[in-house]
């Protein structure tokens, strides 16, 4: 009862920020730090120095994975000053004003373009990093040119669980104009598979998107699959925005701001977002514009480990961070961590659609993330901050304690779908 009432206490408060209307980070639910001394779960069958070496092995995978990014797109990549991959040569602004450009391209920061995204009333600007400068001087150098301004990289984003095109798949599709708020997705593009086929509109936010991704089809399936595949919100409509396409740089920061705006604009009360990367202020201001509006973001806490640094979107306050689990209900020893984690679902041999006719039984905290949004989006259907408490308080009490007695750091409040994914 006691954590009952402290949830919708948290809620209600949630609601009167949200009316407000201010940039500040918004908390649904509530945030709950890590705990240094305890980054896995107890899990029987592994030994101390096993689970060591999964960790240094996770941790040297992701150091490998941004190398070897960084080495085979110089052409379109390069590290920000923290060394994450970002955009090469180009500095995104948001808050920024005329006057403001002037001083920019007065210190050799050349204006690239100019936009406005209507869905979260959002104005940003991108900049060109003069010659001979590396990104991350230039980051410093324009932040210190603008201090009223948010000035960073246009980081990129990775998917949490394994992806790859589908060069000969069909594209899914819907009607123009369907009835009814649809689920929001940001990822790959999604195949006209069986399961989904029908009920899927697409956007593209990168060169060559909307393309047919294996990561984007399953994520896809896992919320609305009705047939071979399950989903956790079978049957409904999906508004599916492919910020990847066939872009070596694609997954970027702006890219996901925009496609933020879109589903904002389509009325999509609940989006999955199964990717990770770093703190990014563009990004972090456009999923609080989306929040705003009524927007319920559901993200997975990614794939690199505890070890690994705080995985964003997911750490954003707000947004319900998913982990997930395996048959035996144990966290994932390689799932990553946010700032906080909300909630656990299936994650291991989930049977999910992977092209236009396969499937396959996947594992990742990218599949857990699908279900817990889906029985979100069966309880809120679309935007509309004076239904939020109803709709967590209706999920936190469906969720299947796990772990330490009462919410915990590994699987938050708890199980969600234990039963989907094909388990």
């Amino acid at each position: 009862m006691r954590v009952l009432i402290t949830l919708t206490l948290t809620i209600s408060l949630l609601i009167i920020g949200m009316a407000a209307r201010v940039d500040a980070q918004i908390a649904v639910p509530s945030v709950q730090l890590p705990d240094a001394a305890r980054n896995l779960p107890s899990l029987p069958d592994i030994g101390a120095e096993p689970l060591i070496a999964v960790g240094d092995t996770l941790a040297q995978a992701r150091i490998d994975r941004i190398t070897g990014l960084l080495r085979d797109r110089r052409d379109r990549v390069e590290p920000d000053r923290y060394g994450q991959p970002a955009v090469r040569g180009v500095l995104v602004a948001t808050g920024i004003n005329d006057a403001m450009i002037a001083r920019a391209q007065q210190d050799g920061f050349a204006l690239i373009d100019r936009e406005r995204i209507a869905g979260l009333d959002l104005d940003i600007a991108r900049f060109a990093v003069p010659r001979g400068q590396s990104l991350a001087r230039a980051q410093k150098r324009l932040a210190k040119r603008l201090p009223d301004a948010a000035i960073d990289a246009d980081h990129l984003y990775f998917a949490s669980g394994p992806g790859g095109t589908l060069p000969a798949a069909t594209l899914a599709s819907a009607p123009a104009s369907p009835a009814g708020a649809p689920l929001g997705l940001i990822d790959g593009g999604v195949a006209a598979h069986p399961s989904v086929a029908g009920r899927v509109e697409q956007r593209g936010f990168a060169s060559g998107a909307p393309a047919a991704s294996r990561h984007g089809t399953a994520v896809a399936s896992l919320l609305i699959g009705d047939g071979t595949v399950r989903g956790a919100a079978p049957g409904r409509r999906l508004a599916a925005a492919d910020v990847y396409g066939s872009d070596p740089a694609g997954g970027n920061a702006s890219a996901i701001a925009r496609a933020l705006g879109w589903l904002a604009e389509r009325g999509v009360a609940v989006t999955t977002i199964s990717l990770v990367g770093p703190d990014n202020k563009l990004l972090a201001i456009a999923v609080s514009r989306a929040q705003q509006r009524g927007m319920l973001i559901v993200a997975a806490v990614g794939n690199d480990g505890p070890a690994a640094p705080p995985a964003y979107p997911a750490s954003y306050k707000g947004v319900f961070a998913v982990t997930g689990v395996d048959a035996r209900d144990r966290a994932l020893p390689e799932a990553g961590r946010a700032l906080h984690v909300d909630f656990a679902a299936p994650g291991a041999g989930v049977l999910a659609a992977t092209g236009g006719a396969s499937t396959d039984r996947l594992r990742g905290t990218s599949f857990a993330a699908p279900l817990v949004a889906g029985r979100l989006a069966q309880r809120y259907a679309a935007p509309a901050t004076g239904q939020i408490a109803a709709a967590v308080t209706a999920l936190v009490l469906e969720a299947r304690d796990l772990g330490k007695k009462g919410r915990d750091k590994i699987y938050g409040h708890g199980l969600i779908c234990g039963t989907c994914g094909g388990r």
